[in-house]
């Protein structure tokens, strides 16, 4: 069953089995309190008739100081009863609130590529964020509704009663009439609840997108674009929000009509009794206290009705989240993880996402201790291999394997330890560059992350930053340049020391002599490992041990540099896109010793193509 045709009574079930249960010593202690504070109000009503026919009507003195000694004591009792069941519900909300944050973290985080490619950030954060806020707070106004303001109206109500039974029934006529209009309200506020919970999460996403992306759209003039692209968004949300908000005041608004036509009937019918003298005025303050306190916990209780409807649809989203299967677990029964360098196969696999086919039956052997690099069109599948490889996505058909061994009978965390990836994008955490490099690690010597940082020449820039390996790197890095980024992250993969190195063009977005630095520890990084390299670039894989030329999810092509220029095709095509005609077999370091030296007054470049070329190539 979907998670929007939930009931109520099933979702606060699944709520109170999951996460108020483990808490019921405290819930019981609040409850408690709860019918001690609201029983109180009770008391105060009861008093009213004393105070009035034997203080205020009769004089009676001497029943002045029981009277004033037992209001003091309803007071003060109420008033500790409240703070201990107040304190104690928090208590139980804040915990119950970050127990169910982290499952839903551990549950998003443990889900496959697809699904956080079906679901933006902006809507994971939405809900973990403000969807477990509202929630929190519904539930704890409800338990205090279910316990102090049941309790109280039941006090109050046996109170009028205990007044005369008429006068209760003539008052609470209005309560059947209410049933039906009250239940479309909650209809009404559970449907727009829920479209504003949607459009949160859309917000979330709008201004997730917007600050990530806040670089391209300065450059692009697009401020005021995208600022009234979230006006939009804005404006939807709000009318929901504002449209939720009036069911939720209807209900209470049909309390009061109904509490208006019940002191109506009351004030006809009983004011000819006290005129008659057949009831007191204090008989009458007693009842007209109770019923006018009763209603103030009459219309919160069919308040959180409808703001129950708001923590519904809340609810619905989150136990969709923790409901959606795991679709890459880790096997029952793993095999152990190779060991030492292994070998990689790829056999006849077959993957697609959707109804686009990303992989048709690749084949691809990478040999142990060796490089093998991946070339082909964007599109072509080379960066679906690293998530095979890794499992962050598993084929429909065909076989993973490291040594023999396939990769989903392996277990995850020993699987991923065997991997050590750098691609484009370098990412690093809005952390310290030190936190960075370690990523929680505790083992690590300051001599073994001083030859990290030396081997991937981060000790190069170290000095020129304030706090050394204790400043903060920023959001994704960005206090670090391109170069310096990508030199963290080779760090982190020297520390890893993995048998496996996957490289997404490390070095394809670095300016020249950032691209030395990076390609020289990338040398370093590769060394004596099973490595994989996705080339955009082929000037940087033209020493690679093999070379695999992928086209619409098959491998068409493999062998050396030379071998593929000299047999011609695909790799040979691309060659030729990326270099001058008749070029490609001219090595850059070549070209380089035949360049003659500049004059030191040289303005102008050489003339004709190969003096472009060079001034290109080298400055």
């Amino acid at each position: 069953m979907s998670a929007k045709h939930k009931s109520s009574g099933e979702l606060v079930g699944w709520l109170w089995r999951h996460y108020l249960r483990q808490h019921m010593g405290l819930l019981g202690i609040a409850v408690i309190f709860m019918l001690i504070e609201g029983s109180m109000v009770g008391a105060v009503s009861y008093m009213m008739q004393p105070m009035f026919d034997e203080i205020f009507v009769e004089g009676n003195s001497g029943a002045l100081g029981w009277v004033s000694v037992t209001f003091f004591g309803i007071f003060a009792i109420r008033g500790i009863a409240g703070v201990v069941q107040k304190v104690t519900l928090a208590n139980i909300s804040q915990q119950t609130a970050a127990h169910l944050r982290q499952d839903l973290l551990n549950r998003m985080i443990r889900q496959d590529t697809a699904f956080h490619k079906e679901h933006p950030p902006g809507f994971l954060i939405q809900r973990v964020q403000s969807d477990v806020t509202a929630v929190n707070q519904v539930w704890q106004v409800i338990i205090t509704g279910a316990g102090r303001d049941f309790i109280s109206l039941i006090a109050l109500i046996g109170v009028a009663i205990s007044v005369d039974w008429a006068w209760t029934a003539i008052m609470l006529i209005g309560v059947p009439l209410a049933f039906l209009p009250i239940g479309m309200a909650q209809r009404y506020v559970r449907k727009k609840a829920s479209s504003a919970r949607d459009l949160g999460a859309t917000l979330a996403t709008r201004l997730d997108e917007i600050f990530h992306g806040i670089v391209p759209i300065k450059l692009n003039s697009l401020e005021r674009y995208q600022a009234d692209r979230f006006k939009g968004h804005m404006d939807h949300f709000v009318r929901s929000e504002v449209r939720a908000s009036f069911g939720t005041a209807s209900i209470t608004g049909l309390i009061d009509v109904m509490a208006g036509l019940g002191f109506m009937g009351v004030l006809l019918y009983g004011g000819s009794e006290i005129i008659s003298g057949e009831k007191s005025v204090g008989e009458f303050m007693s009842f007209f206290t109770a019923i006018g306190l009763a209603f103030d916990p009459m219309r919160r209780l069919a308040s959180i009705s409808g703001t129950w409807q708001v923590a519904a649809a809340a609810l619905e989203r989150i136990k969709e989240l923790l409901d959606a299967p795991i679709l890459l677990l880790s096997p029952e029964n793993p095999v152990p993880a190779p060991k030492g360098k292994p070998d990689i196969d790829l056999r006849d696999v077959r993957l697609d996402y959707g109804d686009s086919k990303v992989l048709r039956g690749l084949t691809i052997h990478a040999e142990a201790g060796k490089t093998t690099a991946l070339v082909g069109a964007s599109g072509a599948g080379k960066s679906t291999v690293f998530n095979l490889l890794t499992r962050l996505v598993d084929p429909q058909e065909g076989a993973v394997e490291l040594s023999g061994v396939p990769v989903n009978r392996i277990a995850l965390n020993e699987l991923r330890d065997l991997f050590s990836v750098v691609t484009q994008e370098a990412l690093l955490f809005d952390e310290t560059l030190r936190e960075n490099i370690l990523l929680g690690r505790t083992d690590v010597s300051e001599e073994e992350l001083q030859g990290v940082l030396d081997a991937a020449h981060v000790s190069d820039f170290l000095p020129k930053l304030e706090h050394g390996l204790e400043t903060r790197v920023g959001p994704r890095g960005s206090a670090l340049s391109g170069g310096q980024r990508q030199r963290v992250v080779i760090a982190r993969a020297l520390l890893r020391d993995t048998p496996i190195l996957l490289l997404d063009e490390a070095t394809s977005a670095l300016d020249a002599q950032s691209e030395q630095v990076v390609q020289a520890a990338l040398d370093r990084l590769s060394g004596g490992r099973t490595t994989i390299v996705i080339a955009h670039r082929l000037s940087t894989i033209r020493s690679v041990d093999k070379i695999v030329v992928m086209d619409r999810g098959e491998a068409v092509d493999e062998g050396t540099h030379d071998e593929l220029l000299a047999r011609g095709g695909i790799y040979a095509d691309l060659y030729r896109l990326q270099f001058q005609d008749g070029l490609e077999v001219i090595d850059r370091s070549r070209l380089a010793a035949m360049a003659p030296k500049p004059h030191a007054n040289a303005v102008n470049p050489p003339a004709g193509w190969l003096g472009r070329l060079r001034a290109r190539l080298f400055g």
